[in-house]
């Protein structure tokens, strides 16, 4: 993924926070897409980061805490998740 592709995904994930965040999530909530979005856009190498694999482990049990909770749809969160995934580069864990 090139960093435009990173930076396009870091912007929506942003847009997300900014349109919904206040109302659909809870201000913990908020933070942790952020915190996830920022560490894995500044992250070149997944696999040999742990703070980069604990923001996917974070961002995927929020996505799917969204769903089980009923708040979220799951396309909706899926979504979410696949944005901030997308700011980082793709490696496999």
């Amino acid at each position: 993924m090139t960093k435009t592709e990173r930076s396009q995904a870091y912007g929506r994930v942003m847009t997300t926070l900014r349109e919904v965040g206040p109302t659909k999530l809870l201000p913990a909530e908020q933070e942790t897409i952020r915190e996830a979005a920022d560490t894995l856009f500044f992250t070149e190498d997944l696999g040999a980061d742990d703070a980069a694999r604990g923001a996917v482990e974070q961002i995927e049990e929020l996505g799917q805490h969204l769903v089980d909770s009923e708040r979220w749809l799951p396309e909706r969160a899926q979504g979410l998740v696949s944005d901030v995934l997308a700011c980082g580069p793709v490696t496999t864990v």
